[in-house]
């Protein structure tokens, strides 16, 4: 316990569980933004090539995370199309926060997509046609009568997304070594140091991920009204 409360008044400990806790949350909300409506094609339209982009979406959970760091930064190059744009713009993806969120954002997205594609399966497509019957806008009906009834299946989408982004490492040491989020911070100073200074933000680490799944666990439940609903 010593040890755990002297890691709490060490700078750089806070430092990297803050960046990890908000570079998590914001490919969260990137994978909101931009999942949501991927999750939607994929759960009510049927297309030609569709298995396809659904197993390009799932690459990432698959291939080892130091290749997501070496494919991401090829595509930032400086010779390569999409990083002259990047470029452009004036946005630094080697050793940077940006690249962090990218790498993220990157291995949490097909959690998201995966999970949200689920729950708009789940909304009985009758009351989208009866809502599209009445009058209804394709937008209106998916803001009046898909949303309220899919709206925890991305809350939970975006927790996972969180969760698998702050634990990870392989990709990170690759694109952005620093700054430095918490799983870099760990290996560093159990290479540097030995056990003894690595165990206590390892420890707090798993504590934040830990709060994440009670957050799962909790939004996973569903009421008996939703049930019925």
């Amino acid at each position: 316990m010593a040890d755990l409360r002297e890691t709490l008044r060490d700078r750089d400990v806070l430092r990297s569980i803050r960046l990890s806790v908000l570079t998590s949350g914001s490919a969260a909300l990137l994978s909101f933004l931009f999942g949501t409506p991927f999750a939607y094609l994929l759960a009510r339209r049927e297309f030609r090539g569709k298995k396809m982009l659904e197993s390009v979406i799932d690459l990432p959970i698959m291939i080892p995370h130091p290749v997501v760091g070496i494919a991401i930064l090829g595509i930032a190059g400086r010779d390569h199309w999409m990083g002259k744009i990047i470029g452009a713009l004036g946005l630094r993806i080697m050793g940077s926060t940006t690249g962090i969120i990218t790498v993220l954002l990157f291995v949490g997205l097909p959690f998201y997509i995966d999970t949200v594609k689920a729950g708009f399966e789940a909304v009985p497509r009758r009351m989208e046609t009866v809502s599209r019957t009445l009058g209804a806008s394709t937008a209106s009906t998916f803001f009046r009568v898909t949303f309220p009834m899919a709206w925890r299946s991305m809350v939970v989408g975006m927790i996972l997304c969180t969760a698998r982004a702050v634990s990870e490492f392989g990709a990170i040491v690759i694109v952005a070594y620093h700054p430095m989020v918490a799983p870099v911070l760990i290996y560093e100073r159990f290479t540097a140091y030995g056990l003894r200074y690595s165990q206590p933000v390892a420890v707090w680490l798993i504590l934040v991920c830990l709060v994440l799944f009670v957050l799962l666990r909790l939004f996973s439940i569903r009421k008996p009204t939703d049930r019925k609903n």
